[in-house]
Parts: C-alpha cells; structure tokens; sequence
C-alpha cells in the first residue's frame, strides 16, 4: 500500500508554518489525537532527537517513540517510529506560494507492523485516513487565526 498523503493550503509564509507544524511539541495542539508529548534527554530537537507520543487511538491511549530523519528548515521534517507493533512514519514538506506569502503543506503518512501490528495495520490506516484531514484543517485554522 502506498502512504496517505494530504496536502493544503495555508495563508502564512512558509517558516511560519514550518516551525509550528514540525514541532512535536506543537502536535497535541493541532493533531486530534495526540494527548502529549515528550523529548527523551536534553537535546532538545534536532536530527536524531526522539520523543514519546501519546496517542489516543480509539477507546485506548498508545505511548510510541519516534526519531527524527529529517529536519531541512523551512522545507521539510520526517519523523519514524522506533518501537511497538505498529510504527508511524510521518513526513511534512512545505512549499512557498504567492511569493513566499502562502504554503502548500503536503503531509505523508505510513505505517509499518512488527509481529502482532501486521495484522493490525489495515486497521490502523483507515483510522488515520479519516482523522487526519481534520487534524490538517485544524493545523490550518490555528495558524491563519495567529497570523
């Protein structure tokens, strides 16, 4: 299967939006099912940095690790999973529009099973499929009302 991908369009210039939609910290307050979010030691974030999401996922709350893979300012972040059944791998790119006034935010989404978590990805996937539009009109509607 190939990964999710969304893309929109938001009216802010596109560090503006890079910053805030690239920061992990930033996630509970944009993607809807996030609950918090926590860097591992001090090093803050950087390529390699790697924090603990917790998710709710349904009825249940599910804790995972990712890694950041990349992180090319203003541009684009990718983040992996590292650990448990079912491992995201999430991407942001963020192109200009209208001479850097605007952006174009394309977002990838894809998971990966380990043991149990390959049954359990088709699952997964239709799940995510329908929560993160919303997720995106939010990201949207937070930083167009900041502007």
């Amino acid at each position: 299967m190939s990964a999710l991908t969304n893309t929109i369009e938001i009216d802010r210039p596109p560090v503006d939006v890079f910053v805030y939609a690239s920061d992990p910290l930033h996630f509970p307050e944009w993607q809807v099912d996030v609950l918090e979010v926590d860097f591992e030691g001090a090093g803050g974030r950087q390529l390699g940095s790697r924090f603990t999401t917790t998710r709710r996922i349904g009825p249940n709350e599910r804790t995972m690790t990712q890694e950041i893979t990349e992180d090319e300012p203003p541009h684009r972040f990718a983040a992996h999973g590292i650990d448990g059944p079912i491992r995201p791998h999430a991407s942001i790119d963020v192109e200009p529009l209208d001479n850097g006034t605007r952006s174009r935010v394309t977002f990838e989404l894809d998971f990966e099973g380990h043991g149990v978590g390959k049954a359990l990805v088709p699952a997964v996937r239709r799940l995510a499929a329908r929560g993160a539009p919303a997720s995106h009109r939010r990201l949207k509607e937070r930083l167009e009302a900041h502007g």
